[in-house]
């Protein structure tokens, strides 16, 4: 496997021109089968790779290491990795290339130039593999029968895939470290807000609840949100009024008591001052938008 790597567009294919699709999936027998059953090593410029194997055994090749495949397991390949594959004849798996930019920022952690490829045990010794694998399932038949949503359903599977993949792989803190406390506090906080905001406590409840000092849990919340304990709560309170306008057809009266407002002039002031626009001209201005 010596000299340059070639760059391909699809597996094994080099093209001038990009193709005007953003997604291909074949088994991994259609392909394979034609080289012996080993696929040279090579990279993909802008393509990302999910592979997803049920048996068979094989290896996988990233630069100059080797890696057993020992499924049932997912392979992701991000765009410029030097990859190869070695499989045995009995292999059954589903090779699906897309490109990487599809998803954005929601699949980073894995889709991006410059991440390492991820190799996922699909063993179902707990929820999300049991999960992951439900998913990628539900995809190959999908790709391969098809019928009414086809092309959303492809892209909603592949999205929860690329997600839950991407936070079954992601490093874990040590038990008792700083960072893993700091995590576990803030993800009780988000669920102590999302029950309590429209009893607009004060941020010393929150912190109460926590076992912190307000101006600890104040430190904290700036450092993961940019904004401080009581910025993040009347932040929650204008995002659930700004749904509340769009998506119901509740007066602003009646919108500002359901949100806890004793007074709705408040509301609205408290609305403004968030948003910039008061609750009217936004109700009317995302009813415009939407209307066009």
């Amino acid at each position: 496997m010596g000299g340059a790597v070639p760059t391909y567009d699809l597996y094994g294919e080099n093209h001038p021109k990009r193709p005007d699709f953003w997604l291909h999936w074949e088994t991994i027998a259609s392909r394979s089968q034609l080289h012996n059953w080993e696929i040279k090593t090579h990279r993909h410029a802008a393509f990302f790779q999910i592979l997803y194997f049920r048996g068979g055994t094989g290896d996988a090749v990233f630069g100059a290491h080797s890696h057993p495949i020992r499924p049932p397991v997912m392979i992701t390949v991000p765009p410029q990795c030097e990859h190869g594959f070695r499989f045995s004849r009995d292999m059954d798996g589903m090779v699906i290339t897309m490109l990487a930019a599809r998803f954005g920022s929601s699949g980073r952690t894995l889709c991006d130039a410059g991440m390492p490829p991820r190799l996922i045990s699909l063993v179902p010794d707990h929820a999300d593999p049991a999960f992951l694998t439900h998913s990628l399932e539900r995809l190959c038949a999908e790709l391969t029968s098809g019928g009414a949503f086809h092309d959303d359903l492809v892209e909603s599977y592949l999205k929860s895939i690329v997600l839950l993949a991407a936070r079954m792989t992601a490093p874990e803190l040590p038990p008792g470290s700083a960072g893993s406390a700091t995590e576990e506090r803030l993800k009780l906080l988000h669920i102590m807000v999302n029950r309590h905001f429209r009893e607009h406590h004060p941020a010393e409840f929150y912190a109460g609840y926590l076992g912190v000092s307000a101006t600890h849990l104040n430190r904290l919340v700036k450092a993961a949100t940019g904004r401080s304990t009581n910025g993040l709560l009347a932040h929650r309170l204008a995002d659930q009024a700004k749904r509340d306008l769009v998506f119901t057809s509740a007066s602003i009266k009646q919108i500002a008591y359901d949100l806890g407002f004793a007074d709705p002039a408040y509301f609205t002031r408290f609305f403004t001052r968030q948003t910039g626009t008061t609750p009217r001209q936004y109700r009317a201005e995302q009813g415009a938008r939407m209307a066009v």
